[in-house]
């Protein structure tokens, strides 16, 4: 029966009401499938796909376990995961209404990094039972991306599933967050003069991207840095704090005060949190600011007040330049990762991933509305995956 026989769509009472909505026609039958890699054409074709050719290779899977990657798609697909929890703008929405989101990751990964992606919403928000229902799923994949999921549930998740499992595992709203915000970074201090290690730098948000964006750039130098919740800056005389961010006040402990207060003087302020900040306080950081207001779809600080005092101003969306988008980062890590038969993520590829995206622009082409990629230049799945496939073998990660 040719494919195109067979429904895409159910009926449904409400359908009609979306009927020509360019983005709910797009949608329709979702925006990803399964496809075919060889042909079935005769009873040879069938003898050799399926049974009893099969068990020829599934034997020798079974003497050889590393049989898999080369004999079946493991080597080059990962699972994109989440509860649906924290999905971005809606908040906990449940994993069928997540589904979309997941499909377009899928989308997106196969698009500009050429990896097979399979989208899953689990219906369970437990912590046990969401990790033991993915490792007993992950022996059909090469990596996890988990994706969506609320703080600080989404720690211990990954934190747990990185002990247990031998493949990547990679939460993109963290990590793949964190990587482009330091690409971003590194060109815009380029163009303002400033160093890494003498800039004072403002986090608003303490959730997933928030602890992810301060640890990458505690690593990359950054030295004078205040993390900012809902509550005021985290320190560790603070005792409200869970343990994620308890470890981060240790590490970043300065005056306790509101994020107005932590502004005063600051050189670059990252937006991972919603709200809006007021323009008095934007307007006493330091001269030449960096203003990176990321949450959508309102920026903590709108463009048009940003560029009054900032030098440089870099947000979430598509329709302002700078965007910060995540798609320039996890293609290109998994492709790296599944390169080499990486074993895990580790700092050292995440970093490797922002060097590359920060020098797929010359310092002669840099400019304060161009200090990232596009996600279309042809290059930047490619760049980050040399990268990040070269500092899993300097980091002993690497199998192949």
């Amino acid at each position: 029966m040719a494919a195109e026989a067979f429904p895409t769509q159910n009926d449904h009472p409400q359908a009609d009401a979306y009927a020509g909505d360019p983005v709910f026609d797009l949608h329709v039958g979702g925006k990803i499938e399964v496809i075919s890699t060889v042909k079935v054409g005769d009873a040879d074709d069938l003898s050799k796909a399926y049974t009893p050719g099969v068990a020829r290779v599934c034997t020798a899977i079974a003497r050889d376990p590393a049989l898999v990657r080369r004999y079946t798609w493991k080597a080059n697909t990962v699972a994109v995961i989440t509860d649906g929890t924290a999905v971005l703008g809606l908040g906990d929405i449940g994993p069928e209404a997540s589904l979309p989101v997941m499909e377009g990751k899928s989308l997106l990964f196969k698009e500009f990094g050429g990896v097979n992606s399979v989208p899953i919403a689990l219906d369970c928000t437990d912590v046990d039972e969401f990790v033991e229902t993915v490792v007993r799923l992950a022996p059909t994949f090469g990596g996890i991306n988990l994706e969506d999921i609320s703080a600080p549930r989404c720690f211990e998740i990954e934190r747990r599933l990185k002990e247990r499992l031998d493949i990547p595992v990679f939460h993109d709203d963290q990590h793949g967050t964190a990587v482009v915000v330091l690409a971003a970074l590194r060109n815009a201090l380029k163009l303002t003069g400033k160093s890494i290690e003498s800039i004072r730098v403002v986090i608003s948000g303490a959730g997933a991207a928030g602890v992810a964006c301060a640890r990458i750039l505690l690593q990359a130098g950054v030295s004078d840095l205040a993390v900012v919740d809902s509550k005021g800056v985290l320190s560790k005389d603070r005792a409200d704090l869970t343990p994620v961010k308890l470890s981060l006040a240790n590490d970043t402990d300065g005056p306790s005060g509101r994020l107005v207060d932590a502004l005063d003087g600051a050189d670059v302020f990252i937006g991972v949190s919603g709200g809006t900040v007021p323009e008095d306080a934007v307007a006493r950081m330091a001269e030449g600011a960096i203003i990176f207001a990321l949450a959508n779809p309102t920026p903590e600080v709108h463009p048009d007040i940003a560029h009054r005092y900032a030098a440089v101003v870099a947000t979430g969306r598509s329709d302002f330049p700078n965007q910060i988008n995540n798609v320039l980062a996890f293609p290109g890590i998994f492709r790296g990762a599944f390169d080499v038969d990486a074993s895990r993520i580790t700092e050292g590829m995440k970093l490797a991933a922002a060097e590359a995206l920060a020098a797929l622009i010359p310092d002669g082409e840099l400019r304060a509305d161009y200090i990232i990629p596009s996600p279309f230049d042809p290059r930047v799945a490619t760049a980050v995956a040399a990268a990040v496939s070269a500092a899993a073998q300097a980091d002993g990660v690497a199998r192949a």
